[in-house]
């Protein structure tokens, strides 16, 4: 039977800091969780430090679609079965939780559009200045230059394949979704293709991912001590972000206006109800945020979509046919034609199906409540929504959730799934604000690259996961081979009086 939270439970402030599942949850005992806890150490038995969420997963397969985790004092709550997600995404009852991962973060990003606390105002002010930055006009204005920076990759890999050499997947992603970002957001150009070796800014980027990282894998009190070292690395990694935007905003400041991009808006535009305006700490903030969250997610999900269609040639096949007949000889395509690859944006889908970039997010109870019916949440009370296992939960994705389908997103298998069954973005209101500039620019990257090359997989590579926040697959290379796409299919109007119906000649009856 569920525990009566009185009304002057509920009207108390929340406590600072971290909050334990035991803080949130009355009946938490009823939670499964792993059958060796260790004292002090609590579930720490058989798990990596490198790899938390791929232990998670391996726990809820184990455990169920709810269960419990302890480590060095801390215990938390996991989620992943579509019923009780769904329930998590009533905006109604819970919100976004700045959970341990995303606070660490903070030293970085402060109240920026992602690791802002609900209760800071700074955060709807941002969001409201920049939403008209994704709208579909901006997005029109971005696609020309996402182009441009398509362009480097591909003579980059051009060079590549004229050397006989592999390409590196995930480096090669990270520059390319760098400059695009920095291109279309800020008007900067970090010549990350005519380097070598990752700028500094990625790799200060990486250091502080990581270094967030590790802080969950240590006791809170011995942190300082375990992670001196690593801590005044990150503190120089900081401070070199921050002097590296402060410079580009400075830059932009003596210069003048840029050309409309998302940090002429935080500079420029007041909010159209308040008049108020970003403050400069705060724009900071934000290009931090978009530098690292617009390239990172979208790096890795790039990857993975590579190595999927490395590893299964026929959809590869079919998904460049599908370029090759809805983009034609074209020499560039046009922003619309990007939306009319749907089975490329299905291999897209699936691959963050699979391996979602951001791989959880947390949820908070506005209110006492009972999750699904069945497990009472304190006000406060919190859950991490393991994202990679909601997209396996074989009650929605069947028995093969495991394998790779883009069929699964074919328009009709899509309406006839359950809502809040694929969260590649998180949900409510503090989804990303940027998913539409990512799966645009994400989308036309794969339909170049399949239009342009053959792609030939490692057959010693098997997939590993490296973990810094989010995900990326670790040490991916593809052989590739030069591609001359088939010519476009002759259309032959029909013959006056003709009975053949008048299909489009493009999109088949299933599209």
């Amino acid at each position: 039977m569920a525990e009566t939270v009185t009304r002057t439970e509920a009207d108390a402030p929340l406590p600072k800091g971290f909050r334990g599942a035991e803080q949130g949850w009355p009946e938490l005992s009823r939670i499964p969780r792993p059958p060796r806890r260790v004292p002090l150490l609590g579930d720490v038995l058989g798990v990596d430090r490198r790899t938390p969420l791929q232990d998670s997963m391996r726990l809820g397969a184990q455990l169920g679609p709810i269960f419990r985790r302890k480590a060095f004092g801390n215990e938390f709550v996991f989620v992943w079965g579509a019923e009780l997600a769904a329930d998590m995404a009533d905006e109604s009852r819970f919100a976004k939780h700045v959970g341990l991962g995303v606070a660490n973060l903070r030293p970085v990003a402060g109240d920026g559009l992602f690791t802002a606390y609900n209760h800071e105002p700074n955060w709807q002010l941002a969001h409201d200045v920049l939403a008209p930055g994704f709208s579909r006009e901006a997005m029109e204005g971005y696609h020309a230059m996402m182009l441009a920076v398509a362009g480097r990759l591909t003579d980059h890999w051009d060079r590549v394949l004229a050397a006989g050499r592999w390409v590196d997947v995930p480096g090669d992603m990270t520059k390319l979704t760098l400059e695009t970002i920095a291109r279309t957001g800020f008007g900067h150009d970090f010549g990350s293709f005519e380097r070598d070796r990752p700028h500094p800014f990625v790799t200060a980027m990486i250091g502080t991912l990581t270094y967030a990282q590790r802080l969950n894998s240590v006791p809170g009190p011995l942190a300082p001590l375990m992670l001196r070292q690593a801590a005044r690395r990150n503190a120089a990694d900081i401070d070199f972000l921050n002097r590296t935007v402060d410079d580009l905003v400075a830059e932009r400041r003596r210069t003048g206006r840029g050309e409309g991009d998302l940090l002429d808006r935080m500079l420029e535009t007041a909010h159209p109800q308040t008049g108020e305006r970003l403050s400069a700490e705060n724009v900071r903030r934000q290009v931090i945020t978009f530098l690292v969250a617009g390239h990172e997610t979208t790096s890795g999900a790039l990857s993975f979509a590579l190595h999927y269609l490395a590893l299964h040639p026929g959809i590869a096949a079919r998904a460049a046919a599908e370029v090759d007949r809805v983009w034609g000889d074209t020499p560039t395509p046009g922003y619309d034609q990007v939306a009319k690859l749907r089975y490329v944006r299905r291999v897209l889908d699936e691959s963050l199906r699979l391996w979602p970039t951001a791989p959880a997010f947390a949820r908070e109870a506005r209110e006492d409540t009972v999750l699904a019916g069945r497990h009472p949440m304190r006000r406060g009370g919190w859950a991490l929504v393991l994202t990679p296992m909601l997209h396996r939960d074989p009650e929605v994705w069947g028995p093969d959730a495991e394998s790779f389908d883009p069929d699964r997103f074919e328009a009709k298998a899509a309406r006839g799934r359950a809502p809040h069954t694929f969260k590649p973005f998180g949900t409510g209101a503090r989804a990303c604000i940027g998913r539409q500039f990512a799966l645009h620019e994400a989308t036309l990257v794969l339909g170049l690259l399949l239009r342009r090359y053959g792609l030939g997989a490692d057959p010693d590579y098997r997939l590993r996961v490296t973990e810094r926040l989010t995900l990326m697959p670790e040490g991916l290379r593809l052989r590739l081979e030069r591609r001359t796409p088939a010519p476009a299919p002759v259309t032959v109007p029909d013959a006056p009086g003709s009975e053949t119906g008048g299909g489009c000649p493009v999109h088949g009856a299933g599209d």
